[in-house]
């Protein structure tokens, strides 16, 4: 597993009642909407000194497997889990939920023929109902570790575990219920020492209300290593779990469905939840990509991207998130937030919907303009 990257893990401020930890400054003069916040970057490392790919006009070659559409990173995968952007933003990993494989992708200019996905891990899992590899994130040391992490069902629970180059997977948090359905889970650090876990309900809207179960939670675990793991609660009456993406500034985000809406979750500071946003609808709400005046939201019955704005003081949103590139991916599962603000996504299609000739892909989605409401680029 040798990933040419940097460890991935925003600063935040502090938050209240233990939930986040460290401290960032934030340059309110970068570009706007749906800014990403400042970021912890080994030396020589992240998106001021990366190489970008050159801008190009030229048309991308043609071949089995290679989508002309020019913000497509990969194509022909299996039904796709996760997506985490690395710091160079030209790079990303992906699971696939059913194979188990973890996968590195690169985004290159139109000219240049689309590189083959590079496997740089596989774990057993059990892909049964929605199970399977739901998510991965690199380690906040990632640059001298080389670790990643990632969110995996196996046929007696749901856990998190550690992989290590070379190495078997080892776990972090285990026991999270399983069930026949609920068993997707996502994963992201909010801090260098602190990881976020959450969990679906295993299909028991009951077990996920009851704070002595793990199932259908948020929760915090401090320092995680193998045998070490203490999680703490931050949200319960979790349904069918979604994603979670601090905004790594005062705020973590997460989404999930339940049998009357999906909705749009928020920890604040004081550790208080609350419900931004709800779809009674059931578009399908899955992975998240938060930056600090927003929230994207991949979809998979509305096969869109929503862009959710929020006040910048209060983090309410007042008015109904806008759908972008709607209908032109087909289903959106794992969202993630790129340091140029462009936000990658992984497609479903090929799980129950209708797969074209490049599913399953990875895309990435540029911001929109003037807000939420304006439309991607």
């Amino acid at each position: 597993m040798n990933l040419v990257v940097a460890g991935r893990v925003a600063s935040v401020v502090a938050l209240g009642a233990g939930l986040l930890a460290g401290c960032a400054s934030f340059d309110d003069s970068a570009s706007k909407p749906f800014t990403p916040a400042p970021t912890i970057q080994p030396e020589g490392m992240g998106p001021s000194s990366a190489p970008k790919t050159p801008p190009s006009a030229a048309p991308r070659p043609t071949g089995p497997c290679i989508d002309p559409d020019p913000l497509v990173v990969a194509t022909c995968l299996d039904t796709t889990g996760g997506v985490t952007v690395l710091p160079d933003g030209q790079q990303g990993l992906v699971t696939e939920r059913v194979s188990g494989r973890i996968l590195r992708v690169t985004a290159v200019t139109p000219d240049q023929p689309q590189p083959e996905p590079v496997e740089v891990a596989r774990v057993d899992v059990d892909a049964a109902g929605d199970g399977g590899l739901s998510d991965v994130t690199l380690s906040p040391s990632y640059n001298q570790d080389q670790l990643i992490y990632a969110y995996v069902t196996t046929p007696s629970d749901n856990r998190v575990v550690r992989i290590a180059p070379g190495g078997a997977p080892k776990p972090i948090l285990t026991g999270i219920p399983k069930g026949p359905t609920g068993n997707h889970g996502a994963i992201d650090f909010v801090s260098p020492t602190q990881m976020l876990v959450l969990t679906g309900d295993a299909g028991n809207p009951g077990a996920a209300a009851d704070r002595g179960s793990l199932a259908g939670k948020l929760l915090r675990i401090d320092n995680p290593a193998p045998g070490n793991a203490n999680p703490q609660v931050l949200a319960s009456g979790v349904g069918v779990a979604g994603g979670v993406c601090p905004d790594h500034k005062d705020s973590i985000w997460f989404t999930d469905r339940t049998a009357t809406e999906d909705r749009l979750q928020r920890v604040g500071p004081d550790g208080t939840v609350s419900t931004a946003w709800t779809w009674p609808d059931h578009p399908g709400v899955a992975g998240c990509a938060a930056a600090v005046d927003g929230v994207a939201i991949a979809m998979n019955n509305a096969k869109a991207l929503a862009f959710a704005d929020a006040d910048p003081t209060t983090h309410a949103i007042t008015t109904a998130p806008a759908m972008a590139v709607q209908d032109k991916y087909g289903a959106l599962n794992g969202a993630s937030l790129g340091p140029d603000g462009f936000v990658w996504v992984g497609t479903t299609n090929k799980l129950g919907g209708k797969p074209g000739p490049f599913d399953d892909r990875v895309v990435r989605i540029p911001p929109p303009k003037g807000g939420a409401g304006g439309g991607p680029d």
